[in-house]
């Protein structure tokens, strides 16, 4: 019985997807659960899994192909037997025996990483061994051999010479300097990813459709530092493993700023402006493909544990392209932490069409005046993008003071003053 194999069904913010990898080639078997093809988005990389066991009979998307949502992409045969190949002969013909092996490796055997990097380095894939399933030639393998290839010239080049026999006459001709190797300039291209594309179509139109505009400031964490200090273990303990970071402070100062500056809650939709009364606060997530923010629905009413905890379990699934679209669509505010990466400051990008954003730093000891004093502080600088269509600049400082004030004295934040 003939199973059609389907695309998801996209939600109306992703207009369709592109196929980018198939795990299984026609005639391949197949068992239930088990995964078929990956669909690239806009936002997410999505995961097609075969709904029964049996074959898969033929595909009708190739990789690289559009598809829409719904859109039929294969069939599979319903407890169909694996394909087998055809017997071979009783004897072997001794002229075949003795021709070099010289036949093309199966398409099958490489998957679409393996095949860009094949033709990228012009690889001749019957020389690669594969270690794959079913003797499928993985990228690994492909990166082994050409190691194995850069290094051999070079064992041969470092290998002792045989002591030369003596010279039975000598020459005054003077004897030619050695050349070294020449450098390669060597330049790879590469297309775009589905999803790299579309960060930047977003990110140019920021810069061209809105007004963004960045206001910084600095907040002395050290309150927040003998804060976790003294109840990380505890914390840690009561709230099964999960370990008290920075962000939760952040999310929750931010929300209790967002209640008293409500335009920077807010969002432009044409001419209209729309306010949002709750708090959905995306978090950025940096991962190979690209920066990704997933969002914290009603912040406002998780404790500080339970952002920690669902941050962490965004960031995990992230980095494994779990998540799911309805996880990265919405939010109403965004936080970005570049001083994972030891940014000391930055501007960070709108995610349109949300108004705001907060960019944290890293935190670096540095001499500050207090009472009259000289003394070595953790500070961190702020910054917080703004479209300045909506948000005048006395309202973005204003919020921007509203989060530095809660920070440094955290207790504010529980008791929402």
């Amino acid at each position: 019985m003939a199973i059609e194999l389907k695309a998801p069904a996209f939600p109306e913010s992703v207009a369709d997807g592109e196929i980018a990898t198939w795990h299984k080639a026609p005639g391949d078997a197949v068992s239930r659960d088990e995964l078929l093809v990956e669909i690239e988005t806009d936002k997410v990389v999505m995961e097609v899994v075969a709904p029964v066991d049996g074959v898969l009979a033929s595909i009708n998307k190739q990789e690289g192909d559009v598809v829409l949502s719904e859109e039929l992409i294969a069939t599979i045969e319903e407890g169909a037997a694996t394909k087998t190949a055809a017997p071979a002969p009783a004897a072997a013909e001794p002229v075949a025996a003795a021709e070099p092996a010289t036949e093309e490796v199966d398409e099958n055997l490489l998957g679409p990483a393996a095949r860009r990097l094949a033709d990228e380095e012009n690889i001749d894939v019957s020389q690669v061994t594969g270690t794959g399933k079913d003797g499928r030639i993985t990228k690994e393998d492909l990166v082994k051999h050409i190691k194995a290839g850069s290094a051999a010239p070079a064992a041969t080049a470092a290998a002792p010479s045989p002591t030369p026999a003596p010279a039975v006459a000598t020459s005054s001709a003077p004897v030619p300097e050695a050349v070294g190797p020449s450098s390669e300039r060597v330049e790879r291209r590469v297309p775009m990813t589905r999803m790299r594309k579309r960060i930047a179509e977003r990110l140019t139109s920021v810069s061209q459709d809105t007004a963004m505009l960045t206001t910084f400031n600095e907040v002395n964490m050290a309150p927040v530092m003998a804060l976790r200090s003294k109840y990380r273990d505890q914390f840690q303990e009561t709230h099964n493993g999960t370990r008290l970071g920075f962000m939760g402070f952040f999310v929750k100062a931010a929300c209790e700023a967002l209640k008293r500056f409500p335009e920077v809650n807010a969002s432009v939709d044409g001419d209209d402006i729309v306010y949002h009364g709750y708090q959905d606060i995306g978090v950025a997530v940096s991962t190979e493909n690209g920066l990704v923010v997933p969002v914290l629905r009603d912040a406002d009413f998780m404790s500080i544990a339970d952002v920690e905890a669902q941050i962490r379990d965004y960031g995990l699934r992230a980095r494994e392209g779990k998540l799911t679209i309805e996880e990265m669509t919405g939010g109403t505010f965004t936080i970005t932490n570049g001083g994972v990466f030891g940014s000391l400051m930055s501007t960070p990008i709108l995610n349109p069409p949300q108004t705001g954003i907060l960019g944290m730093h890293k935190i670096q000891e540095r001499p500050m005046a207090v009472n009259g004093e000289v003394v070595i502080q953790p500070m961190m600088y702020l910054a917080l993008s703004y479209d300045h269509r909506l948000i005048d600049g006395k309202g973005a400082v204003q919020f921007l003071v509203s989060i530095k004030d809660l920070l440094e004295d955290p207790a504010r934040i529980l008791l929402q003053l």
